[in-house]
């Protein structure tokens, strides 16, 4: 037996973001389980700093309204500039998960680390959700800004099967962006590999992330009641389960 035996508390129980561990870019399948384990990890690294976090996702939130704000070019222009600021936001997390204290400027560290792969995943995102939606409006002949009241019935039908067509095949554009800017900002990869790596990385976790959507939803519905004030802990929490999700998939 060694003299200097490690104590049990270095051996059990690992934390599930633990430094040091191997990166896998193809991705793992974690039990179902973890969806709520992703929450409940992205509560530990919310705790510490809550006041930042808050902040940061405030003024994100007011900055975008602002763009939107700008006819046409400013939905665009937020739609491409997203996965930079989702990249600030993992920067911060990972701060946090150094034992460093995370800076409010971290919500614009994007624009100085991998600028140009983030604004082209955002300018790819935007460009595929453009061609669905205007496929699906030419397949359905679905035309919103005119119901004449004689079929106005067959128009609900027809917008009814036009955004059910668009959430299906926006689904796995979602997958394939859900952990792109973390990989791309974090892994330094390109843009088409984190796509597929996030895209995978989904994939096989389809039972954790059921769960987690699950749990969300719920959260999201008790956020909402009191004058919408949960969703000042909700939203960063739901930030910050990317990035715990990103930790638990794909390093080992």
């Amino acid at each position: 037996m060694s003299a200097n035996p490690p104590p049990a508390t270095a051996v059990a129980q690992p934390p599930l973001i633990a430094g040091g561990s191997r990166f896998n870019a193809a991705g793992r399948g974690v039990p179902m389980g973890n969806g709520w384990t992703w929450l409940a990890s992205a509560w530990s690294l919310f705790r510490p700093a809550a006041g930042t976090w808050i902040g940061m996702l405030l003024a994100l939130f007011v900055l975008a309204i602002v763009v939107y704000l700008v006819p046409f070019i400013g939905p665009l222009v937020m739609t491409v500039l997203w996965p930079v600021f989702i990249a600030g936001l993992m920067l911060a997390a990972r701060s946090l998960e150094q034992r460093s204290e995370p800076k409010f400027s971290q919500l614009f560290a994007g624009f100085q680390a991998r600028f140009g792969p983030l604004v082209l995943l955002g300018v790819v995102s935007l460009v595929i959700s453009v061609a669905i939606i205007f496929a699906v409006v030419i397949v359905t002949g679905v035309q919103i800004s005119t119901m004449p009241d004689p079929d106005a019935l067959f128009v609900t039908k027809q917008l009814l099967l036009a955004i059910l067509l668009i959430s299906a095949l926006l689904l796995p554009l979602v997958m394939a962006t859900w952990f792109a800017p973390t990989l791309i900002a974090l892994q330094d990869m390109g843009v088409g590999a984190a796509m597929k790596a996030s895209f995978a990385g989904c994939l096989k976790n389809f039972l954790p992330f059921l769960l987690y959507g699950v749990i969300t939803l719920v959260a999201s519905a008790i956020a909402s009641v009191p004058l919408g004030l949960g969703w000042l802990v909700l939203l960063p929490l739901l930030f910050l389960s990317v990035y715990t999700g990103y930790r638990d998939i794909y390093f080992e």
